[in-house]
């Protein structure tokens, strides 16, 4: 399993990941600290079923402490994405393509409202994060919305050419994402769009791709500065 920390810039997405990981990253108080993504692993701790089946415990792939397994869980800190990023602002949405493996997100927010939408340092509180949360799930669905678009048209043409499924046909394309043809089915019917894909507009990709987002990249948020934060913020 990989999970991907995401955020805007200078919220501590890598001050996260070094604490669960214990792998080196730049740290510094401004924008666009980490310009090349950082990998680690991280640990879960769950019981051990060796315990209930009164088995000695002879682990493989992870350790077991006191009845304690502890299960290794890729980490991936990308850089920061601002609003607009699709359209080449900051560091722009190419390098999302570090996070195609992430099984889920970890959505690292600045709960205090003290860092502006570019990641800039204001007064406490003058910043809205639900603001943050929302701009970042419209542009990694504009990711994948560019990973869908590439030669749309001739995959929706080939489709109803040939009869065949449009979730069977882009289960191909988001193949890197590891989402299956289930999960695709699923996407393509919450989207709610036309049976004919040649007919979908771009704004209807868009929403697919959200609807991608929502089942193969769950997200949680992790509300960093949540001691300094104004009462109203959570």
């Amino acid at each position: 399993m990989e999970l991907g920390v995401v955020g805007k810039p200078n919220v501590g997405k890598s001050t996260f990941f070094c604490a669960t990981t214990l792998a080196p990253a730049s740290i510094a108080n401004y924008p666009f600290t980490t310009i090349e993504a950082n990998k680690g692993i991280t640990y879960v701790r769950a019981k051990c079923p060796h315990e209930d089946f009164k088995t000695k415990c002879n682990p493989r792939n992870s350790r077991c402490e006191n009845g304690t397994r502890f299960i290794p869980v890729e980490m991936i800190d990308v850089a920061g994405l601002v609003p607009d990023a699709h359209k080449g602002k900051g560091r722009g949405i190419k390098f999302l393509d570090d996070l195609r493996r992430a099984s889920a997100l970890i959505h690292v927010i600045d709960a205090s409202g003290s860092t502006d939408n570019n990641g800039n340092i204001v007064q406490i509180g003058t910043h809205d994060p639900i603001e943050d949360i929302k701009f970042l799930e419209v542009e990694i669905a504009y990711w994948l919305r560019d990973i869908l678009g590439r030669g749309f048209e001739k995959v929706a043409k080939r489709c109803e050419t040939e009869g065949g499924k449009i979730e069977n046909v882009l289960v191909e394309r988001f193949t890197g994402l590891g989402i299956s043809e289930k999960e695709m089915a699923l996407a393509v019917k919450n989207a709610g769009l036309d049976s004919r894909p040649s007919r979908w507009t771009e704004e209807d990709l868009l929403r697919l791709a959200d609807s991608i987002r929502r089942i193969s990249k769950p997200m949680l948020i992790a509300a960093n500065k949540a001691d300094i934060a104004p009462p109203e913020n959570l």
